[in-house]
């Protein structure tokens, strides 16, 4: 079983050569991240952990405050652990030492022992900003502080991280992160080029392909990839097309490996309007505006495949 249990000055312009994963022995020497905190236990969180773990030999602890939701991270990474082992990909020996790198709680006062800290809860702008508020004051002086965010500004997230503005950075893992190899790297006003290297250095550790994105509403791959699925859901609410046929053209006929409509659903469609809504209250661009009937179902519970119902049954 896993157990339970500064002022800153604007830096100069930031940059990053990658070049290859880092073994344990060409890590530059400032790099110091040996245990990880994750808050928020849910898939995207729980992904990441265990990548974290199984990849880059880290000690991570997951913390949620939910119970149950911890329960359920269990089963979760038993599940993909022990698929890994029957597919050979794993041993039963190295399973048991990846299960006893990681830890689930609900006391957030573990992140005292923490090097490097990425916050992976819902898009909700008043719960992250109140996270890193309190990251600032309770978490090691050294600690990188890192937010999962597809959308939300990472200068506006560091701002509220009183005194710690310059270790403020996003890595966005892509779903799902054990399969998923790129990451993207955002940087806020305030982030310092150590921050930017040690999370760089991180996700590469972890065998992921970091790819940087200035600090504007949606990065890079949301501000392309959810206006496409707006687009999609348009075309299905004004009927230029059935679900199936939207899907299939663009699987079939544009070589995507998931049609639009589908992919909503795995991604989940409350995360897709919230996405949307932030693009468009920060541009102002009609183009931006989410679809009605993406709001519709939202509003209905229709959230796609954690619901059970979105635009298929599951």
């Amino acid at each position: 079983m896993l157990r339970s249990v500064c002022v800153c000055k604007l830096p100069a312009r930031i940059h990053y050569t990658p070049s290859r994963l880092f073994s344990s022995g060409t890590r530059p020497a400032s790099y110091n991240v040996k245990n990880l905190a994750v808050i928020g236990g849910g898939q995207m969180g729980l992904g990441i952990a265990l990548v974290a773990a199984s990849v880059a030999d880290l000690n991570v602890t997951v913390i949620d405050n939910s119970q149950a939701s911890l329960h359920k991270g269990i089963s979760f990474i038993d599940k993909l652990l022990s698929r890994d082992v029957a597919k050979g990909r794993l041993t039963e020996e190295r399973l048991a030492e990846v299960k006893g790198m990681i830890k689930l709680t609900t006391n957030f006062e573990t992140i005292s022992e923490s090097d490097f800290i990425i916050e992976a809860v819902p898009e909700i702008v008043s719960l992250k900003l109140e996270i890193f508020n309190r990251l600032a004051q309770e978490a090691p002086a050294h600690a990188i502080l890192s937010t999962n965010t597809s959308s939300i500004s990472i200068t506006k997230i560091a701002a509220s991280a009183l005194g710690a503005e310059n270790r403020v950075i996003s890595t966005h893992f892509m779903n799902p992160v054990p399969v998923q190899r790129g990451v993207e790297i955002i940087t806020g006003l305030q982030t310092s080029q150590e921050t930017l290297d040690t999370a760089m250095t991180l996700v590469e550790s972890m065998g992921k392909i970091p790819s940087i994105s200035s600090d504007s509403p949606g990065f890079l791959a949301n501000r392309i990839l959810i206006p496409y699925i707006n687009e999609a859901i348009i075309c299905l609410e004004t009927g230029i097309g059935s679900k199936e046929d939207i899907d299939s053209i663009m699987k079939n006929g544009c070589a995507m490996p998931m049609g639009p409509l589908a992919l909503a659903d795995f991604i989940g469609l409350d995360t897709c309007l919230a996405i949307m809504n932030v693009l468009y209250a920060n541009t102002a661009d009609s183009k931006y505006r989410p679809s009605v009937l993406l709001s519709k179902m939202v509003d209905a519970g229709w959230l796609g495949k954690k619901s059970g119902k979105g635009f298929y049954e599951y």
